[in-house]
């Protein structure tokens, strides 16, 4: 159910931005696909999505991206931020390879 989902709001921003986006999601990209502007690419590849990427945002808690690989990650993207809408990572995690980590609401 993504009626509410705040990935919405975010996605079509940036998408208005002028942003490429590379959706993540395990579960719901055909729900996706209906509800999300076009020019957003689709993957259930976690590592896929971060290649070449300028930032991750996490913006959902599938199990998937609970325990991710952060050098693959860091090896995979071109830029190094990483903003954690759920704050499910650790910040000295994300930061230990190389990347910026910004978790919203965290202090």
């Amino acid at each position: 159910d993504m009626r509410e989902a705040t990935s919405i709001v975010v996605i079509r921003q940036l998408i208005e931005a002028g942003a490429e986006v590379v959706a993540c999601d395990p579960i719901a990209i055909e729900t996706a696909k209906r509800v999300l502007p076009d020019g957003v690419q689709y993957t259930r590849d976690l590592y896929r999505s971060v290649e070449g990427a300028d930032a991750l945002l996490l913006l959902t808690e599938w199990k998937i991206f609970r325990l991710p690989n952060w050098p693959r990650i860091k090896e995979l993207m071109r830029g190094d931020v990483v903003i954690d809408g759920r704050n499910i990572y650790d910040p000295s995690d994300v930061k230990r390879v190389g990347l910026r980590y910004d978790g919203i609401g965290r202090r």
